[in-house]
């Protein structure tokens, strides 16, 4: 292929896919969830979302792009499937994670679509937002790793928090669970002094992983 037909089609491809993570901003814009971060609010889920991507390019830079699309959407628009729309119970909190999956792929779907990708990545995208294929699918892997990795760096600490009433084994319980999700590599990335652990935490998480 002549070098100015692939330039050409590497400026498309690039400008698609900046066009698909500006309309996934615009939509975890519009959350009217505020968080604060280093001294600025943000809309929650645009910040997730950017915590996202900023996880993936220092732990996996070489992602392929439907993961890179994927990491970005993985909590678009999160706030309109509210926890609270389902029981209260196992099996209410399994639905609302099911409908979560579904309502987060599709929505990205859509948004790609617009964008100008073509059926077959958005659906690889959908793919690895629905978590399909867990520890086979390399991709839906990848992006498991990046959510892990932020919940431990960003979110659990809050987690903690908001629980008081959760014991020592509860905690081991909850950071083993989150640890079996993630690949080997992502074991080593987390214990090597790249990831900012909670320093509160730490005596838990080696005890659960150790």
């Amino acid at each position: 292929m002549p070098t100015n037909i692939k330039h050409r089609e590497h400026t498309m491809n690039q400008q698609t896919y900046q066009a698909a993570l500006a309309a996934f901003d615009r939509a975890n814009a519009e959350d009217p969830n505020m968080e604060m971060s280093e001294g600025r609010e943000y809309p929650k889920e645009l910040l997730y979302a950017l915590r996202m991507t900023e996880m993936q390019e220092r732990y996996a830079p070489e992602a392929s792009e439907a993961v890179k699309l994927a990491v970005r959407a993985q909590h678009i628009q999160r706030w309109k499937s509210p926890r609270n729309a389902y029981p209260m119970d196992r099996t209410g909190y399994l639905q609302w994670r099911t409908g979560l999956y579904k309502f987060h792929a599709e929505t990205a779907g859509e948004l790609m679509k617009q964008a100008g990708y073509d059926d077959e990545m958005i659906a690889r995208v959908r793919t690895t937002i629905s978590k399909k294929g867990l520890k086979i699918n390399a991709e839906t892997q990848l992006m498991e790793d990046v959510v892990d990795l932020v919940f431990i760096e960003h979110y659990m600490i809050g987690f903690a928090s908001a629980h008081p009433e959760y014991d020592e084994e509860k905690w081991i319980q909850i950071i083993k669970k989150t640890w079996q999700k993630m690949s080997p590599r992502a074991h080593e990335f987390a214990l090597s002094g790249k990831l900012k652990l909670p320093q509160t935490l730490v005596p838990l998480i080696l005890k659960a992983v150790q």
